[in-house]
């Protein structure tokens, strides 16, 4: 599993902040750069997300459209009229995060179908945001397989509201919507890989095939949003899986612009 090259650009600054009942938030930085090989296939997986190359000229067939104008008014979250631009945002985040997830803690972390197939191109998607699989054999099963739920929040604008304390009370509901999302993802996998899907069933019956859930949440934020946000005053004490919650910050500069520069170049160079 080869990671992108964007991925080496998130790194761990050693700095952990405690939470108000004890618990350690992991900061980790985003040093994005101008490298133009790098930028432009970062924006081409990113991309990929959205909509697959190889459907592209099909798609925009009939439409009068560019590629890089179909992407723009159809696929990509609006980038002025709201909500639009938190939803980029909240997208790039989680996409983030999931490359995080799969290329540095490796996970496997499938994510075909979650944003190519909605019915409003600037409404966020349902259910939990990233998934993880972590399989400790070749055969059916073990009681060690886990299984990773991350709840994902965006802040790159000031803001009162505690985007970690948003992730954390986010994983809570995911709790609930664990069993929807495995469905979502299992029946989006048979329509592409029938073995992949069968590597989802192996979590949906935890009575009879019992794995190690481990929570996360996880907040994607401007560095000056952060040093104002009080994220020692979070809370996960409620949380009903409080002893496998990982809490973790993923801090940069000028993330805004970046969410908007990778947009506009996966659509001028589709």
């Amino acid at each position: 599993m080869v990671a992108p090259d964007h991925v080496a650009w998130l790194a761990q600054t050693g700095e952990v902040i405690k939470t108000a009942d004890g618990l350690k938030v992991e900061v980790w930085e985003l040093h994005h750069a101008d490298d133009e090989a790098i930028l432009s296939a970062w924006a081409r997986h990113f991309r990929q997300h959205y909509c697959k190359d190889a459907d592209l000229d099909d798609l925009i067939s009939g439409t009068g459209l560019t590629k890089a104008e179909f992407l723009t008014s159809i696929k990509f979250p609006d980038a002025t009229a709201a909500p639009g631009p938190s939803t980029r945002a909240g997208d790039f985040g989680e996409i983030l995060v999931a490359d995080f997830v799969e290329y540095v803690l490796g996970y496997w972390c499938p994510r075909e179908g979650r944003y190519e197939n909605r019915d409003n191109r600037s409404v966020p998607s349902n259910g939990c945001d990233i998934l993880g699989f972590k399989f400790t054999t070749n055969g059916p099963w073990d009681e060690g397989d886990e299984l990773f739920l991350l709840e994902s929040k965006a802040g790159f604008k000031p803001t009162k509201k505690n985007r970690i304390q948003q992730a954390i009370d986010g994983s809570i509901k995911d709790m609930t919507r664990e069993a929807m999302s495995l469905n979502a993802i299992k029946q989006r996998l048979l329509k592409i890989n029938r073995n992949d899907a069968l590597k989802v069933e192996r979590f949906q019956n935890a009575n009879d095939r019992p794995f190690k859930r481990i929570s996360g949440a996880v907040a994607v934020l401007e560095e000056d949003v952060l040093k104002k946000m009080e994220i020692d005053k979070s809370d996960g004490s409620k949380h009903p899986n409080v002893d496998n919650l990982r809490l973790i910050v993923i801090k940069g500069l000028s993330m805004m612009d970046l969410v908007h520069a990778l947009y506009e170049r996966a659509a001028n160079e589709a």
